[in-house]
């Protein structure tokens, strides 16, 4: 296994990125390895606690929405600079410490600009944040942005989830024209099939090879999926025959992220 592992999962919105953000997760934390984990919610609806059973005290964009609103301590001010002071908040309230792996939230800022001040923000803090952890799990905004504004420059495994509608092959097929575009040099990229019919599988082999990706693997219908998202259950929970945890097990293995 190849570390340090930083990958970003992404795609269109509704592909399935989330769910399988935090399968990758189960399976990592099950599999008893000696790595020091970060899970990092870099998609601005912040869904990624829910789906995995957590509770977070702020995402980046609430406190710096905070910040923004009440710092006016004169005598801070004067004994750190801004934006010190700001990522020690960040570092404070944003970073979960927790069992298994620690996780961090972009969120959203209010206002016109927040957005890409926030994104700028988890950008810096990866950016040191990383080296203490051997892998990195980036569950990534819905579609493009984020690439445009580089947040993935230390990825080295990319991930796209892909379902069967055709504006989801689109999306991945941007993406792989963006990572060169903006001179992105991740080595290893692959899609990821959620829910793709029986009769589509050798049709998305095919669509891969010609954009530049490898299959990592299908992810079949579970109806587990659909009942636990529906009662609020954290797919951390599902047991280790459901179907999807066993293909994106598979997966695990496929991509390097487990023996």
């Amino acid at each position: 296994m190849k570390r340090p592992f930083i990958t970003s999962i992404s795609g269109k919105g509704g592909s399935g990125k989330t769910m399988v953000t935090a399968l990758l997760t189960k399976i990592l934390i099950e599999h008893e390895t000696d790595d020091t984990i970060l899970v990092v919610d870099g998609d601005p609806a912040t869904n990624l606690p829910e789906v995995l059973g957590i509770e977070i005290r702020k995402t980046i964009g609430e406190v710096v929405e905070e910040f923004r609103k009440s710092f006016q301590d004169q005598s801070l001010a004067a004994s750190f600079r801004k934006d010190a002071l700001l990522e020690y908040l960040i570092m404070r309230d944003c970073l979960a410490e927790l069992k298994y792996f620690d996780f961090i939230a972009m969120g959203r800022g209010e206002g016109e600009g927040c957005y890409c001040f926030v994104n700028a923000l988890l950008v810096g803090i990866l950016s040191k944040l990383i080296h203490n952890y051997t892998v990195v799990l980036m569950d990534m905004e819905a579609g493009l942005e984020h690439l445009n504004r580089r947040t993935d420059r230390h990825v080295n495994t990319l991930i796209i989830v892909v379902d069967s509608s055709k504006m989801s092959f689109k999306t991945a097929e941007r993406i792989r024209e963006i990572i060169t575009e903006v001179g992105l040099n991740i080595s290893d990229m692959y899609v990821v099939g959620n829910k793709i019919p029986q009769t589509d599988i050798d049709k998305l082999y095919s669509w891969s090879r010609e954009v530049g990706y490898e299959v990592a693997g299908i992810v079949p219908y579970d109806p587990l999926i659909e009942e636990f998202n529906t009662k609020g259950i954290p797919l951390l929970k599902l047991p280790n025959n459901s179907i999807a945890v066993e293909a994106v097990r598979n997966i695990a293995k496929k991509i390097s992220l487990i023996d």
